[in-house]
């Protein structure tokens, strides 16, 4: 029998958490911190589109808002006046098993014996509901299903008076991926686990600082980039400057996330100092030179294959056209709630040019197939506008293994490549031929200088595979 939290929210709803996988920013020490912010967020919007938020401190009160929408619905010009306050921290978010629940929209925000605090966090904790459960018998009253809410009651409940002391203490006990910006009244604090496994990287403009998910977001502030955070590091924001400190001990062999590169951060922004476009148009060449194909044009699934698509025809020598137009109004597929929904806006995204299709042979060329779900409507968009041949080519290897650090993906069960052969896959697909890029291919392909978390294409789990899959739970007694 599920037990009641608070405000309706049971331990069953905290088992079928959103598993974060959002875009965070801070600006400290600007006029116009909450404005920056917003700005900010409008670049990281591809990372989430279900909420936004932001939360800013004047001296005296910490004013939050946030709401479900894009961020030009959420943070409007009026709303943006009333976030007084030189530091600011804001939050975009995408829902996954939770589900869409109001009280889910982050900054988070709370009052307790240490002044206030706020909380943005991009990530998924593996650990959540074996800390929800230790949290409640220590009287914490939860009021969302988010994961995030956990880093605010484990530094309320925590001993130390520093708030430092506080926050290292907090962060040994999480399990899982963070990266965190947090507003401790006029102070802005950056954290990132031990593995490094989310982006977050840290800049500098005028007399402030800016941290934020991506490169992208420091570019339309006019912001200087001036590194990524490292895994366990903490950067604290007080007094005017910034401090550096080692709030978690480094894993001796960090993971960075290797989708972020293949698909999830915007192709214009950084990681280890290389243009995520360029790794992107590599992918692609490798990808054309493990798996040629005689055909009379290479069609991107856009918009993020776009690069990699240059990179397979440049090394083939055919050419590249856009043989399908993505309307920029609908969210991404497979991290939408809800299947009905799923498979609506597939036609709703994407539109086939029958001048570039008909008649003629094409390569597809994507980078990833999950459920496989939308590359199958892709495909029989593209045989009705009269493709002769249709070939597929993804820049990322089969994905086989559920991610648990902040990517929305199913369980195996559902996770095409985990129960169907290649061959298997193509003919569900209703393609001519399929082919995956080979992960040594893949590992040529992205910068040298970074280690990779490459879970989802085979099974290594750094911090060990979480006890509980996603999605449920396991009370003492109860099963």
């Amino acid at each position: 029998m599920s037990q009641t939290w608070s405000a309706g929210i049971t331990a069953a709803d905290f088992a079928r958490r959103p598993n974060e996988g959002c875009g965070v920013v801070g600006v400290y020490n600007h006029p116009e911190a909450a404005k920056l912010t917003a700005l900010a967020l409008f670049a990281l919007q591809h990372r989430g589109q279900e909420s936004a938020g932001i939360a800013s401190f004047d001296g005296v009160h910490l004013h939050l808002h946030k709401g479900p929408g894009l961020v030009s619905e959420v943070c409007t010009t009026d709303q943006i006046a009333r976030l007084a306050g030189r530091v600011a921290i804001g939050h975009v978010r995408y829902s996954t098993a939770g589900g869409t629940l109001a009280c889910n929209a982050q900054p988070l925000r709370a009052n307790y014996r240490g002044g206030h605090i706020a909380v943005a966090h991009n990530g998924n904790l593996t650990n959540a509901e074996e800390l929800a459960h230790s949290l409640e018998a220590n009287g914490a009253i939860f009021q969302s299903t988010t994961d995030s809410e956990l880093l605010i009651h484990l530094i309320a409940q925590n001993r130390d008076n520093d708030f430092r002391d506080a926050l290292r203490t907090t962060m040994k006990r999480l399990h899982g991926a963070f990266s965190v910006v947090m507003l401790k009244d006029d102070e802005l604090i950056a954290v990132k686990d031990s593995f490094g496994f989310r982006p977050l990287c840290l800049g500098k403009i005028d007399e402030g600082w800016v941290v934020a998910s991506e490169t992208c977001a420091l570019d339309i502030l006019g912001a200087t980039f001036l590194r990524e955070l490292q895994p366990g590091e903490a950067v604290h924001f007080r007094n005017g400057d910034i401090e550096k400190f080692q709030v978690l001990t480094p894993s001796p062999q960090p993971a960075f996330c290797i989708f972020e590169l293949i698909y999830y951060s915007r192709p214009d922004s950084l990681a280890a100092n290389r243009s995520i476009y360029q790794v992107r148009e590599r992918l692609g060449a490798e990808l054309a030179r493990e798996h040629p194909v005689e055909a009379d044009v290479v069609v991107p699934v856009p918009d993020s294959s776009n690069p990699a698509a240059f990179g397979y025809a440049r090394e083939i020598g055919l050419p590249m056209q856009m043989g399908l137009i993505r309307s920029h109004y609908v969210g991404r597929t497979f991290i939408q709630p809800g299947q009905t929904m799923r498979d609506a806006k597939v036609k709703m995204k994407f539109n086939p040019v029958l001048d570039v299709l008909a008649g003629r042979r094409v390569v597809m060329v994507d980078d990833s197939i999950v459920r496989g779900t939308t590359a199958r409507k892709i495909v029989r968009l593209v045989r009705d506008a009269g493709a002769r041949e249709v070939h597929f080519r993804v820049t990322a290897p089969p994905w086989r293994h559920p991610c648990f650090y902040g990517i929305d993906t199913p369980t195996e069960e559902h996770l095409i490549a985990n129960t169907m052969s290649i061959e298997e896959m193509a003919a569900h697909l209703s393609v001519d031929s399929l082919a995956f890029i080979s992960q040594e291919a893949l590992m040529r392909s992205v910068p040298p200088t970074l280690s990779y978390c490459t879970t989802c294409f085979a099974g290594r789990y750094p911090d060990g595979r979480p006890r509980l899959a996603p999605g449920k739970i396991h009370r003492t007694g109860v099963r």
